[in-house]
């Protein structure tokens, strides 16, 4: 492949995006989408579903300690964690992370992106996959929570975007099954895209968690390959635990024992601060 090759991702109707490609590393398509995955050098290892960036090496970690430690961390006494999506490994890593959390049970609908993860991508999941903790669910997401009988402290969507399989995991009827998994006080995460970019995305969800929680909100992380803004996270639960304080958060952080690079009590207390534009999205 010649030096000046891109990858071109045109999610968005008005924006492109392009990261040139150093060396491209795997090329598949399974039964459900192409996969790639291809060098950069800046954002070190990339990997692309359909043309469209869903993890890289450089940035992943604000998406994951984002998502993984805003619910656990508000939560305070997290002992089971679903994770909807996350074939890459990186969501149930961070998840782990807590000792306290007895079991991760990972549900992706795509046996081929958690094997090519674990082989092209590694250090995403760091062993994740080894922990006696997780249990790995090949299986739909939405099929899961209309069926089974567990019940979750935090839920985790870590979806793609709401195109092609990733769709049904942005309806209200999902939504819905989801909440049902929860236990008392327990809370729903959801990746909401990026709001300057899809606003429609994120008001559907936050129409549907309106209705179906006390408290439904979103909250923001600015990841540099998802572009055109900070990332909204989709925030649901009947419990008071976005109310825990800068200095709870720190003592359970403490109390953690592990070293973040993007997540800390203070990033995470603001992350709710929601810029205007977002605002009027939500509300």
């Amino acid at each position: 492949m010649p030096p000046s090759a891109w990858s071109v991702e045109e999610l968005h109707a008005d924006h492109r995006q392009a990261l040139r490609i150093g060396t491209l590393i795997y090329d598949s398509e399974t039964a459900h989408q192409r996969i790639k995955v291809f060098e950069n050098p800046r954002f070190g290892r990339i990997m692309t579903l359909d043309g469209v960036v869903q993890v890289t090496e450089g940035d992943e970690f604000i998406y994951h300690e984002m998502m993984a430690h805003v619910p656990i961390f508000a939560h305070g006494a997290a002992r089971r964690v679903l994770i909807i999506g996350g074939g890459d490994g990186g969501m149930a890593r961070e998840a782990l992370r807590h000792t306290e959390v007895e079991k991760v049970t990972m549900v992706e609908i795509d046996a081929g992106v958690v094997e090519f993860s674990k082989k092209y991508l590694p250090g995403i999941s760091a062993g994740a996959f080894e922990d006696p903790r997780l249990e790995l669910v090949i299986a739909d997401g939405a099929a899961f929570v209309a069926e089974t009988t567990e019940e979750f402290d935090v839920i985790i969507v870590d979806s793609t975007d709401p195109i092609g399989p990733g769709e049904v995991l942005f309806t209200e009827t999902f939504y819905g099954r989801a909440k049902r998994c929860l236990s008392p006080g327990g809370i729903l995460v959801t990746q909401n895209g990026v709001p300057f970019m899809q606003g429609e995305e994120l008001t559907n969800t936050m129409r549907a968690f309106r209705a179906l929680f006390r408290d439904a909100t979103c909250y923001l992380a600015t990841i540099p390959t998802y572009a055109g803004g900070p990332m909204a996270m989709g925030w649901g639960s009947d419990g008071t635990s976005r109310g825990a304080s800068i200095e709870e958060l720190d003592e359970r952080f403490r109390a953690a024992g592990f070293e973040t690079r993007y997540y800390s009590p203070e990033v995470h207390h603001a992350a709710f601060a929601l810029p205007g534009y977002v605002r009027k999205l939500v509300h």
